[in-house]
Formats: structure tokens, sequence, C-alpha cells
């Protein structure tokens, strides 16, 4: 738990700006398809919670995904025993630099941003990730790796949002009818998984409003993404703190995501799930505003 703090506490490091990006121009990542590879399981590391268990992984593709050019999109092609443990949105690997004699690098935490396989899949599905990194001075190994980079991978970790077992069913007495999503700056990368897996059950009747909070414009990474999450039934409010320094005027939401939901209240809390991802102080305000409007706690999910 404490290792994997750190994967949270890296949302809010500053970072460096870069030259303006149109996301028009880059291929999605679904095209970035590469075929399982079969690595064998090299080094054991101890640390904090679950031993990683590393292989090799390749860097396939890696472009810019915000306008400010802070935020890098990675994908890595990766074996068939990772692919095969992610199996819900929200779980995460450690990445590390591969080492050569004598060097001793640290791993960091990154959640997956890419959808799992479905099950009918699973056997032709393809073995990359995507995720979605902050820059900062310290993991430039990863968001500057050209491609063809080797990286080390562990094991894909943590439980990820328990999706079916608190809202499918009668366990709360109410079946979930709404789901409401929360995220700020790179903590949109297992939201992201949720959304484009099948996982979320929209096609249901269920409704989905995504909360997603950024500094500016310019630092908002997967906008060319909103229009096709709202085709699947997902409802996208962009909340911008800082619209000053927006590049256009922003008629947007403005503040905080907490002071979004705060406004817009929650009409059918019993009915009411909720998936969050982001720095401390919004997950923590969100989800008392959550369970004083009368969600159940249980249905509060993190991806941690």
């Amino acid at each position: 738990m404490i290792g994997f703090l750190a994967f949270i506490l890296f949302f809010i490091h500053d970072a460096p700006r870069a030259s303006a990006f149109n996301p028009s121009t880059h291929p999605l990542t679904s095209q970035y398809s590469v075929k399982c590879r079969q690595h064998q399981p090299s080094v054991l590391f101890m640390g904090w919670g679950q031993d990683p268990i590393w292989t090799d992984a390749t860097v396939v593709s890696n472009i810019s995904c915000s306008p400010s050019g802070n935020f890098a999109q990675v994908v890595v092609d990766v074996s068939n025993d990772v692919m095969e443990g992610y199996r819900v949105p929200g779980q995460y690997v450690q990445l590390m630099k591969k080492s050569s004699d004598n060097e001793e690098n640290k791993p960091i935490f990154l959640a997956i941003a890419s959808p799992p396989p479905l099950e009918s899949e699973s056997e032709t599905a393809t073995c990359s990730m995507e995720f979605l990194i902050k820059k900062t001075d310290n993991n430039d190994w990863i968001t500057s790796a050209s491609e063809s980079t080797e990286v080390s991978i562990s094991q894909v970790l943590g439980s990820g949002f328990n999706i079916e077992e608190h809202f499918e069913g009668f366990q709360y007495d109410f079946p979930c009818q709404n789901i409401l999503l929360f995220a700020n700056g790179s903590g949109i990368a297992p939201l992201k998984a949720a959304v484009e897996s099948q996982q979320l059950n929209l096609s249901s009747g269920r409704t989905a409003r995504l909360y997603y909070g950024v500094t500016s414009l310019e630092d908002m990474p997967y906008a060319d993404k909103f229009k096709e999450w709202e085709v699947k039934g997902v409802e996208v409010v962009p909340v911008v703190s800082r619209p000053e320094e927006c590049g256009q005027e922003w008629m947007g939401r403005t503040g905080y995501v907490q002071n979004a939901l705060e406004e817009d209240g929650v009409p059918i809390p019993r009915n009411t799930g909720a998936l969050l991802c982001g720095v401390k102080g919004m997950t923590e305000a969100v989800k008392d505003l959550l369970t004083r409007a009368g969600v159940f706690e249980g249905r509060l999910l993190t991806n941690f």
C-alpha cells in the first residue's frame, strides 16, 4: 500500500512545458497492435506488498497526450503471462528501466490505461498495454523512450475496481443504475480503461458521468476521446481549475472536481456507485460528499 501511494503522489509533480500538440495527427492506440511474445521471468524484487516478478517488455509507441506535452502516452508490448493477469480496470504494474551491470533502478507504479481484453478475445488479443505518464525529471527514461526500447515490467498487480461485486445484484438493497467517475490529472488512466471496457455494463440502461479535473485545457490528456466515450454512454464533465491559463476562453466548469459534484448533487444516491482515482484531497472530498448524500460506502471504489 505504501509503495502504491507513490503512484498517487506522482500525479501532482510539476512538469516542464513542451511544444503544442494536435491529437488528430496521431493514430489511436488500437493501431499499435503487437502479437504476444513469450518472456521468461528474470529477477524477483523484494518490496512493499506483493513482490514483483520482472519480465522484459518493449516500447512500441510513445506520443504526446496533451497540448502542453506534459503527458506521454506509452504503449508497450508485454508477454502473454503478464497480459493474462490483466482482468479488471484499475489494476496496475511496476515499470523499471532495464538494468545493466551494477546499476540499481527504482520502479514506477502505473495504472493500465488500456482496457483488459474480453474473455472471448483472450486467446486472440494482442499483448500490448497503454500507460499515461506525467513527465517529471525522474521518469525521462520512459517518457522519452524511443520505439524498441527494452524495459522491465512486473506482473499485473492490485484488485482494480471491483465493479462486478459492488455494482451488480442486490448486495446493497438496490442495483446500481448510476455510475459517477472522478479523476484528475493522470488519474484518468484507469478510468479510461473502465470506460473502454464493457465492465460498466452501460448497455443495461445505466447512466454514467465522468468528472475530470485538470489545471488547464493544455494539460488535458485524452480530450480527443471524449466524443467516443459519450457514444459509449458516458457524459464527460471537464473541470478546469485555472481557466486563466487556457489558451482560449473556457466556458465550461471551473474550480475542482468536488466543487462540480457539490453543485450537481447526487439525485438517487442509493442507486449510485463511483470510481475514483486522483490526488488524496480530491478523492477524500468526493467520498465525503457522496457518503453524506447517502451513497453506500462499499460502492465508492478506488484502484488502490
